[in-house]
């Protein structure tokens, strides 16, 4: 888009002395001498450039202003001055880099909205990805709590038990040595519950002290996910589609532009303007004389070895590498966002699952603890049904983060919010802020 938009140039050359010599041609015999020179030249101009997209020219207008000072024997001072002078320079046969521009700048414009607003989900990601970290890490720290109390109630209800005989002394040091690990596990836990405080602090900006309690929602939304419908959103709103679309539009112009440098480039060019000296900086000004050039230049390839045909069959070798490449990621991305929607679509049944098993396991783990204190269990059936709970409510948390994992990854993917059914959109000048 700005290669369409005129450009303002300010120039100039200030200050430059130049006393050397000069070796030069005399005009009446023909023969070389060296001339001493001695002057200081000034300048300044203001031009301004437009390219013409349609046909490939370009522009130009211009206005500037010399001063030569010169120094020796003969000193003098001449201005010259080019009050305006306007030129065209038009290639004939040849690439118009415009007109390609013209086709994939916006697209690259928007090709950045959309990434723009896919590492704002990604961000998104990220926290949730940590949200569920920190409750986690939460989680384990209460359970490997209350795992140590039960513990230490159970290896009191051994010790009682031992004198009985009703526990061998093996079972007794199996909870005794379960004790033990339980207090390490409680101090790496807290470890754990703080390093994972601290990333998502960092991601949401907050500092390193800041406390945030994670609660786990379990009651998800009810929807389901159409992949037809997911898919058309992908096609439309993410930049897959653009990224195809500007990689074959780049293989097509440089084809293009391989067969303009293959066979006979021509430039037509002129010029009008204005311009005049004098030893006065007014003169420079007054009653300026018009000028105009016209020409054609060109250039024909008689025998380059093959190169120009060389160049065009090797563009449309890399023009059918992309075919094939966006062929193969069109059939991945469409085999991937059918996985995660099938995935998303199972996930809240699996979390309805995992939930049930893990109040089943806590329930069976108390039936158990209460067996165990009547000498209706063993040691080994109390670590069991410990090890099972733990599992389950392990692996319930885990459902629950691959839901709203899913789920935000599809966001990511469709640039969609299915939760409100509008597509995610960004402030144009909160981007470029």
């Amino acid at each position: 888009m700005a290669s369409r938009l005129p450009s303002v140039y300010l120039y100039g050359n200030i200050m430059s002395f130049d006393r050397s010599l000069t070796l030069l041609q005399d005009p009446g015999d023909g023969t070389m001498k060296y001339v001493s020179t001695n002057n200081l030249q000034n300048s300044i101009g203001l031009s301004a450039i437009q390219n013409i997209a349609l046909t490939g020219g370009v522009l130009s207008v211009y206005s500037d202003l010399n001063r030569i000072d010169q120094f020796g024997l003969s000193k003098s001072l001449t201005w010259y001055s080019q009050p305006i002078t306007i030129s065209y320079q038009q290639p004939l046969f040849g690439y118009n880099r415009f007109k390609w521009d013209r086709q994939i700048e916006p697209r690259e414009y928007e090709r950045g909205r959309r990434r723009y607003i896919e590492s704002m989900e990604q961000i998104t990601m990220n926290a949730v990805e940590a949200y569920f970290n920190l409750l986690m890490a939460r989680k384990n720290s209460e359970n490997t709590r209350t795992n140590y109390l039960n513990t230490s109630r159970m290896r009191d209800i051994a010790t009682e038990r031992l004198k009985l005989g009703t526990v061998t002394r093996d079972e007794y040091l199996q909870l005794e040595l379960r004790m033990l690990n339980d207090s390490i596990s409680m101090n790496e836990s807290g470890i754990r519950v703080r390093e994972a405080q601290m990333v998502l602090n960092s991601l949401l900006g907050y500092d390193e002290s800041y406390e945030i309690s994670p609660v786990m929602d379990e009651d998800l939304p009810d929807i389901v996910i159409d992949y037809d419908f997911a898919m058309d959103k992908a096609l439309s709103n993410s930049g897959f589609e653009l990224d195809n679309e500007i990689n074959l539009l780049n293989a097509r112009s440089a084809i293009e532009q391989a067969k303009a440098q293959r066979g006979i480039t021509m430039s037509f060019n002129a010029r009008f303007g204005l311009s005049k000296s004098g030893p006065a900086f007014i003169e420079a000004y007054t009653s300026p004389l018009d000028q105009e050039v016209l020409g054609f230049s060109f250039s024909v390839p008689v025998f380059d070895w093959g190169q120009g045909r060389g160049r065009v069959q090797k563009a449309r070798a890399a023009e059918e590498v992309v075919k094939a490449q966006v062929m193969q990621g069109e059939n991945d991305f469409r085999r991937q966002l059918f996985t995660a929607v099938g995935q998303f679509n199972t996930q809240r049944s699996q979390c309805r699952v995992s939930r049930r098993a893990a109040e089943i396991a806590a329930e069976r783990y108390q039936l158990i603890m209460d067996k165990f204190r009547t000498g209706g269990a063993s040691v080994l059936e109390l670590n069991d049904a410990r090890s099972e709970n733990d599992s389950a409510i392990t692996q319930y948390i885990t459902d629950i983060k691959n839901y709203w994992e899913y789920y935000y990854n599809l966001r990511k993917s469709t640039l969609y919010d299915f939760l409100r059914g509008v597509d995610i959109d960004v402030d144009i000048n909160e981007m470029v802020e």
